[in-house]
Parts: C-alpha cells; structure tokens; sequence
C-alpha cells in the first residue's frame, strides 16, 4: 500500500527541480523503448472512457508522463491525483503518484521507487506501463483494417480482435459489410504467453473463436470481475490438432484490483470491468467472433478488398460444384489431408454424405450470413462459416456450416467442414 501524503509546491533539494524531466523522459523513452519524440499525442487519445464519465485511465497516464518531462510537477500531481480518485483501485495510478510525492522528499531516478518495494509486483506494474505505452504509441491508424477479418456476415454486428504481442483488444463495427474501428482496451493473457496446447498450461489459445455464452457477474466469483465471455475454444481446428483444456473467457477483475499484469491469467483474456461491461454490453451469443492472434496486421482498404473478394471466390466456386452432377468436379475443392469432426478420411465423410441424401441430389444451392476470417499464425489458412441453403428433390434444407480452407501449393482446399 502506498502511503499517503500531502502535495507541496515546496522543493527538498536542487535535484528536485531536475527529477520531474528526469523521471519522465525515464518513463517515455525507456520504459516504452521508443524515442521521447516518438510519444503518443494526447489529441489521439479517447479523453473520455464511453462506459462512464470517468476519464480515461490510460490518457491520464499518458498525460502524467508528458508531464513529467517537461518539468511540469504540479499538473502531473494534479492529473496523479485525479487517476487515482478515479480509479483508487488502479495500482499502476498509485505507483506513479507515489512517484510523485517521493520526489519531495529524495531523489527519484527509477519508475516504482517506493522504499521497500515488492521486487516482483514492481516487475509486473513496469509491464503493464511498458505495454501501456507501447500500444498507445502504436495504435493503428483508424483507416486500416486487420488482416484477419475478411468479411463478416450481415448479423455479426462487431469483431474482437486480440494482439497479445501488444496485450491488446481492438473493437472494429460492422458497417454495411465495411470494418469501422471503434475502441481499444488493455488486456491480460496467460502467464505463460500463447499457443494454448493442453489443460492447465496457463496459456491463452490463438485462433478464430465465437462467443458462446454470457455470464453476468452476480451468477459469478469476485475474481472474474462483472461479468465473463465464455468462446468456444477447442474449436474445430484445436481438436484436430490435439488441443485439450476449456474455461478460456473473456472476463473482468476482483472488486479491489482495476487491472492485471500483462502475463497473469490461467489463460483467460481479462481485461479492467468498465472495459467488459462495454463488450458484454454487445456481444452476442453464437455470433461475436473473438481473433485471438500474437501479430495482427493492418492493411489497407484497398488491399483488404482485394484479399476479401479473393477469399469470396473460393465459396463461390464451391457453392457452383455443390449443384454439379459430376461428383469428382466437387471433390477437387477438397484436401486429400481433409479431416471430418469424427475423423473420417474424405471418401468415407463423403460417401456417408450422400447416403444421407437417399439418392437426390441438391440444387438451388445458396449461401448467406457469410463471414471469413484468415486464421492467426497461418498465412495459408482461412475459415468460412455460413448458412446453406438448398432443395433436396421437392424438399427444403438449410443448415450452418463452417469449412477450414488451406493453401496447397497454388490451389485452396477444403480440410475440413462440418456443421456450426
């Protein structure tokens, strides 16, 4: 616990009237690894948070830092106050603040000077600074999309795009099939980084995901915060690959913690509760789709459309062979490696396939509600899900379907597909 003190304009030494610049270049340029030159403008920065009124906690911090190296010690006291009064929860607020009134008394040189300092708590809050920072200086520009997201289906209203590297959520709106960005948010992931293998690793999965309950925080523990997102890992892909464990949520933090340290979670994506309450706010069941990747990204529209339309022709050419009466013509969109969920080999998946047909044939093939996302940390692969819809003989057949589709030398292929 910080010790509380009263601010004083009133110096205690000479080098108190150096630390202030000292101690926030020190935050800038080291912490973020960047230039002080490089540092986010405070103009690009939400001053508001949109779940309250409260400021937003990252601009009064980032502000703090300016601050600071400028020389500036009363403003940065007086936005320190004001973070904390906001958020008296938020440990990395009162470390910084606890900076602040150090300085009246001694010399500060290191960011968490506080005398008999937790060396490993320390650690953790100069990690969420340094990443804090990092992603301010380095949110993408509004006007590019992220690579992941191809298109998403008419009643998907939002996508949620999670960069680990960055330990960071992007919220991007479906506008009319165009991806407009709309807010960012700090985020915790597992203690022991990505690539989710097996229960009880500590490490948050990497893949294409949907929301698939909502749990609100009365119906839970403190330690999860307001509420949880609950996805669907394994998906289809994690089980083929052998990927075992569940529980990954999207969720919040206990009564009396704002936030975590970037490493900290049994694999969950936690994030501060004002943040979830914004999500859980708008995210739906069976719908939502969280992109869980450790590099996203931006490109430009331009490029975008044309890796969009690309993607969309392979459904198309696909939803043509459906109807064809020449079963081998179909069978070309498909992998010899294809897989089905019981792990049937292609022949055998399609024969049962068309048993199932008793004899007729599909026609009137339409697809609609199509989303396509590229899968994270595979350049050569792309996921569609859908709804089909088509005549068998006089009757009416409609079904959600989501395929794996991978790159073989030139040509994509179908590795897996099965029921959504």
């Amino acid at each position: 616990m910080i010790r509380k003190a009263t601010f004083t304009t009133t110096m205690a030494t000479p080098f108190a009237r150096h630390a202030p610049a000292l101690l926030g270049a020190l935050l800038l340029a080291s912490l973020s690894g960047l230039p002080l030159s490089a540092a986010a403008s405070s103009s690009a920065l939400p001053q508001q948070s949109i779940q309250s009124h409260k400021p937003d906690p990252e601009a009064l911090l980032i502000e703090v830092y300016k601050d600071l190296g400028s020389n500036r010690l009363q403003q940065a006291q007086a936005k320190a106050d004001a973070l904390v009064a906001a958020y008296p929860n938020f440990r990395l607020g009162h470390l910084v603040r606890g900076d602040l009134l150090l300085m009246h008394a001694r010399p500060v040189r290191n960011f968490g000077a506080i005398p008999d300092g937790h060396t490993d708590k320390l650690k953790d809050l100069r990690a969420e600074a340094m990443v804090r920072l990092k992603s301010l200086q380095e949110r993408p520009d509004p006007a590019m999309i992220p690579r992941p997201v191809l298109q998403m289906a008419e009643d998907q209203k939002n996508v949620l795009v999670v960069d680990t590297t960055r330990s960071r959520l992007y919220v991007y709106e479906n506008q009319g099939g165009q991806l407009k960005f709309m807010t960012d948010y700090y985020v915790s992931q597992g203690r022991y980084g990505v690539n989710k293998a097996k229960e009880g690793d500590q490490r948050t999965p990497l893949g294409v995901y949907y929301v698939n309950a909502r749990i609100p925080g009365p119906k839970l523990p403190d330690f999860y915060g307001t509420g949880a997102l609950p996805i669907n890992y394994p998906n289809e892909w994690d089980k083929r690959n052998g990927r075992s464990g569940s529980g990954i949520w999207l969720h919040g933090t206990p009564s009396d913690n704002f936030s975590r340290p970037p490493l900290s979670s049994d694999g969950c994506v936690v994030l501060a509760n004002p943040d979830l309450q914004s999500l859980y706010a708008t995210a739906e069941v069976g719908k939502t789709v969280v992109v869980i990747s450790d590099n996203v990204q931006f490109i430009k529209r331009a490029e975008w459309d044309q890796e969009r339309n690309s993607a969309g022709k392979l459904l198309d050419r696909w939803q043509q062979d459906m109807e064809s009466p020449d079963a081998d013509k179909l069978l070309t969109n498909y992998s010899a490696s294809f897989r089905s969920s019981l792990g049937e080999s292609l022949s055998t998946w399609y024969q049962r396939q068309q048993k199932s047909l008793n004899g007729a044939r599909l026609s009137n093939v339409k697809l609609r509600d199509v989303s396509l996302f590229r899968y994270p940390g595979r350049e050569d692969m792309i996921v569609s899900t859908f709804v089909q819809e088509a005549s068998i003989g006089k009757a009416k057949n409609t079904v959600r379907k989501r395929q794996y589709w991978v790159k073989e030398g030139s040509q994509w292929k179908i590795i897996y597909e099965g029921n959504a």
